[in-house]
């Protein structure tokens, strides 16, 4: 469901898909080739929430602020995150179940393992990986930034089938 809030209604952009099951309202943006999964909820109703290209919130997410939040380029946000931080830069993966706290900040090419749990206010530098409760911060191996540049492409084709066999139900 999509839906406005105030004045503020959801800009989603022709090429992202936005499962019938989802929940967006209120200031949130959703650029091109990006995907929102069931059960997702994108609530932009305190403050605005800006998902970048290319990326995927899976299912049952849940992504809420007081500050403005941004989401950059390639990134997955994967199964029953919770997501209230200010920003996640571009190619990152978020593991399923992770909590991202009040002001967190994650720079480009990172990994936040399942289950982690981001203080608040935590700072991740680009090129990390974050383990554990609370987080610990790792330098990330090489092999694992190629993974990130990568990210979303099976996701980019599994996005065109869904458009394409919902888009045409509609």
């Amino acid at each position: 469901m999509i839906r406005s809030f105030g004045n503020k209604t959801p800009r989603i952009a022709e090429s992202a898909f936005v499962s019938e099951a989802a929940y967006v309202i209120g200031d949130v943006e959703i650029g091109e080739d990006s995907g929102v999964f069931p059960g997702a909820v994108i609530r932009g109703d305190f403050a605005s929430i800006k998902i970048g290209r290319n990326s995927m919130v899976e299912d049952n997410c849940v992504i809420h602020t007081g500050e403005p939040l941004e989401i950059g380029d390639r990134v997955t946000i994967g199964h029953n995150v919770v997501m209230h931080g200010l920003k996640i830069g571009n190619h990152c993966l978020i593991g399923n179940n992770a909590t991202i706290l009040d002001k967190s900040i994650i720079g480009n090419f990172c990994i936040i393992a399942a289950g982690c749990l981001l203080s608040p206010g935590m700072k991740v530098p680009d090129n990390s990986m974050v383990m554990g409760l609370p987080g610990v911060i790792k330098p990330l191996s090489s092999a694992m930034k190629k993974r990130l540049e990568g990210n979303g492409q099976a996701y980019a084709r599994l996005l065109k089938q869904y458009k394409q066999q919902f888009e045409l139900k509609s």
